[in-house]
């Protein structure tokens, strides 16, 4: 049996002795034991508590570990990213500089449509290798679970290519992976025209071929004024919700075209973006079951009003942090810059940042009983910072690496 003894942690934090997805004032209780120890058992966390308390059999455990003024954190759970593709996308970075916007740079062939067809141009090797090579940047900074989405195929055989790539990658690495199936991310160029075509051929050509070989957990839909409307996400999403696939969607991202009414009736997972919000609708997801994920880097990267997070908090809402993690408006995995961007950007305490990174991002993926928290029986995907002063200084001290290890499973990254 493999067994690790942690000593004289500084602050274990993230404690949790039952699940809960965390909400309105709830989501500032980070759960902090001083001068701690920790004990991992073949990947698992087996029992923790004061260094005080500890018993005299454990100290005679073989493998130590002197975390003297080190905090050990839950792994950040990123619920939403795309980083299954080809190619970065730099020149139209520079073109946005120029004063170029989102959707004219979409106009002209840009965007998504300039994403689907290098994937589609690559082979599921070559997209392979490059996403694992993200995968393992990630899981440095302390990333152990992820969402990763399809949606840069736009045809059946390129989605599914992006779906058997992510199965790869589940299957290869030791992180926590959930796919998304997102083939209604925005309409091919030939059936711009003909969008009844096109989601038609997601119901009736992607998604029996998706369901027979289990490629995704969930369905996603860019609802967006040039995208999808309201009506014809709730017809993709339904026709998912037969396999099996729980709606997990992009909404409110630029226009309030009834997104988030369209999610809660779906009783959506997460509803994701929120950049664009009226107090009703603030309301209204506040009432309901599905979890807002807040996705700063992506407002911050397209120059846009970050996510209400303090309204969404006060109200009580649910709310979870993500990377959206992708070649076009969101160019970065660092789970630790979308905390400090929350803090400093959204007001959000350093302590409801953390939880929404981890518990509740645990939930927006649906693994909140494998990781997310430090609980007895979760897998232990760690982080172990270097020596810090608190928790609140990790946002504070953006622009510093502070994660001296990362533990995915017990094993280090």
């Amino acid at each position: 049996m493999a067994v690790t003894l942690f000593t004289n942690i500084k602050q274990l934090a993230g404690i949790r002795t039952e699940n809960k997805l965390l909400r309105g004032k709830e989501l500032a209780e980070l759960n902090v034991i001083e001068n701690a120890f920790l004990i991992i058992e073949n990947g698992i966390i087996s029992s923790f508590g004061e260094m005080k308390n500890i018993s005299p059999s454990a100290l005679k455990i073989k493998k130590q570990v002197n975390a003297s003024g080190q905090l050990v954190l839950p792994c950040w759970c990123d619920s939403h990213t795309h980083i299954v593709y080809a190619a970065s996308r730099e020149e139209e970075f520079v073109d946005k500089l120029k004063g170029m916007s989102y959707a004219e740079i979409a106009a002209k062939g840009g965007g998504i449509l300039n994403t689907a067809k290098k994937l589609n141009a690559a082979s599921e090797d070559e997209l392979f290798n490059a996403a694992w090579k993200r995968l393992e940047e990630v899981s440095r900074l302390g990333t152990g679970a992820i969402e990763i989405k399809s949606g840069y195929g736009l045809s059946v055989e390129g989605e599914l290519k992006m779906l058997r790539v992510i199965k790869k990658l589940k299957e290869k690495s030791n992180l926590s992976i959930k796919t998304t199936f997102l083939g209604a991310h925005t309409y091919p160029l030939e059936l711009k025209d003909n969008h009844q075509k096109y989601i038609d051929s997601i119901i009736h050509e992607m998604l029996p071929v998706i369901a027979k070989e289990k490629l995704a957990d969930f369905i996603d839909v860019f609802c967006e004024k040039g995208f999808f409307s309201p009506g014809e996400t709730e017809i993709i999403c339904k026709a998912g919700m037969k396999y099996g696939l729980k709606p997990k969607l992009h909404v409110n991202q630029m226009n309030s075209i009834g997104g988030i009414e369209t999610g809660i009736k779906l009783d959506a997972i997460s509803l994701d973006h929120l950049e664009t919000m009226t107090d009703a609708e603030i309301i209204k997801l506040s009432n309901s079951n599905s979890i807002g994920t807040l996705l700063p880097t992506a407002a911050f990267f397209l120059r846009m009003p970050f996510q209400p997070a303090r309204k969404l908090i006060d109200t009580n809402a649910a709310i979870a942090l993500a990377s959206d993690y992708n070649p076009g408006s969101s160019p970065s995995g660092n789970m630790n810059l979308v905390i400090a961007m929350s803090c400093i950007q959204m007001k959000m305490l350093p302590e409801e940042a953390i939880n929404a990174a981890t518990i509740n991002g645990a939930y927006a993926m649906e693994i909140e009983n494998e990781t997310g928290s430090i609980t007895i029986g979760k897998r232990a995907d760690l982080i172990i910072t270097k020596p810090v002063s608190s928790v609140s200084y990790l946002p504070y001290s953006f622009g510093t690496n502070l994660i001296d290890k990362v533990l995915i499973n017990g094993n280090p990254v």
